[in-house]
């Protein structure tokens, strides 16, 4: 953290305390787009323009157009290609870290539950709620995956999401899972809104799924963590299918978390087609800022963060139609946000946690559909020739790829920062990742 962030968090602690004049706290969105490289993005561009019969050469996705844009360094402490848990916990606490941890610093090693007890960073998230601001996650992967995660939890391993993926040492030193750390948020009185996926990990094993009664609960220790989360405080309110989300009384709650999946929210084209029964990014979008308007009131400040988390999952799954249309979907999350904020005293950050392994390379005439100019470096998922077949059955099925082929693997170039609003001149230049905290926090902690 830099000089002028503590600065920043002292001047507002003196003003909660009365001792200076009255002080306003602004907002901060904060969109991560994983695994959305420059070429994601470019390949996006031309893909959405196709699809809407508009010219791909002047096209540009939503945040494309904000007036300050920066490169981030993405690499972690011991990894020159990132994950997302180290990648995320850079931006949410100020300090690089290892790959595959969350929200600890880099002295310690993988696994070490004294990272979590002796020096944990202080998130982003952590520090609004201790200046008294609202807060919101809303994700399409699970809530206890790496990104959500960093917001809220401190761990020595991004795979311990539930207590059944803890080692037993870990749990007898007290170094929780993530589900538990999130219903047990500690600083205010929780995180006031998380819609995502992930309802396994809240669930015991003998209870079954909601939605799904064949499918079981992850927790071996017996707890509903649902339960225990609503019991805690009234006025709280759970919600896992698309009816319940809809419902106009949801934004009279106090507290609103939303689990609309056991694991991953389906991809986009899955939901158009009829599947899932839960809302799209841009609902989420919408529902969590006029949530969160109104619960921080005129003067109030609040911190959101938005992930597009499967946009990384179909890269891995070397898809590229739905890397692509998911990234179109994120935009979309981008400018629906982008119409119900006032920019004078919110800060929009788009970034990414890390880049991908898509090539888009070959000489394309300038209408060959983008589909048919996409590969995965070192995994292939497109033949050098004969390629009209390939852009065909992905079309008629979009979850076409071989079946074969080895998960496709992160990448290490920079990544894009986009920004407007608030604060957003500091985006600027070649920033290494971590740099990111400071500019949030500056954002959601300073008087007008």
């Amino acid at each position: 953290m830099t000089i002028m962030s503590r600065f920043t968090l002292i001047l507002y602690g003196l003003c909660l305390l009365a001792l200076t004049p009255i002080c306003h706290a602004k907002k901060a969105i904060v969109f991560i787009a994983d695994g959305m490289g420059p070429t994601t993005v470019a390949a996006t561009r031309i893909f959405e323009a196709q699809r809407t019969d508009k010219d791909w050469r002047s096209h540009t996705l939503s945040f494309e157009r904000f007036p300050n844009v920066a490169l981030i360094r993405t690499h972690t402490v011991d990894a020159q290609i990132p994950d997302s848990a180290g990648t995320m916990s850079a931006i949410m606490t100020g300090y690089k870290t290892r790959s595959g941890v969350v929200s600890v610093k880099p002295k310690y090693a993988k696994g070490d539950c004294k990272s979590v007890f002796e020096d944990p960073p202080q998130t982003l998230f952590e520090y609004a709620k201790r200046i008294g601001i609202p807060t919101g996650i809303v994700t399409n992967s699970r809530v206890t995956d790496a990104t959500p995660a960093a917001t809220y939890g401190h761990s020595p391993d991004r795979l311990w999401e539930n207590d059944a993926k803890t080692p037993e040492f870990a749990l007898q030193q007290g170094c929780g899972d993530l589900a538990n750390q999130m219903i047990n948020f500690a600083e205010g009185e929780g995180l006031d809104l998380v819609l995502g996926g992930g309802r396994e990990n809240f669930l015991p094993v003998e209870s079954a799924d909601p939605e799904y009664p064949e499918s079981r609960g992850a927790r071996r220790d017996g707890k509903d963590l649902i339960v225990d989360w609503l019991k805690r405080q009234n006025g709280r309110k759970f919600v896992w299918n698309l009816e319940q989300f809809r419902r106009q009384d949801l934004l009279d709650a106090q507290e609103i978390l939303g689990l609309f999946e056991p694991r991953e929210m389906v991809f986009d084209m899955e939901r158009i087609r009829g599947g899932g029964n839960e809302p799209s990014l841009v609902e989420m979008t919408e529902i969590a800022i006029t949530f969160l308007e109104k619960k921080a009131g005129k003067d109030g400040g609040y911190l959101l963060m938005i992930e597009g988390a499967r946009i990384d999952h179909a890269n891995h799954a070397k898809i590229p139609i739905l890397a692509l249309s998911e990234t179109v979907e994120f935009s979309k999350a981008v400018e629906k946000a982008l119409s119900m904020i006032n920019l004078e005293h919110t800060l929009l950050l788009v970034t990414s946690d890390h880049s991908s392994s898509i090539a888009f390379s070959g000489y394309p005439e300038a209408d060959m559909p983008i589909l048919a100019s996409l590969s995965y470096p070192s995994f292939s998922l497109l033949a050098t020739d004969g390629r009209d077949h390939v852009v065909a059955e992905a079309e008629e099925d979009p979850f076409y790829y071989d079946p074969n082929a080895v998960p496709a693997p992160h990448a290490g170039e920079d990544v894009a920062a986009y920004a407007v609003g608030n604060g957003s001149g500091a985006i600027a230049g070649t920033m290494e990742q971590h740099s990111l905290f400071d500019i949030v926090l500056e954002a959601i902690a300073q008087d007008r």
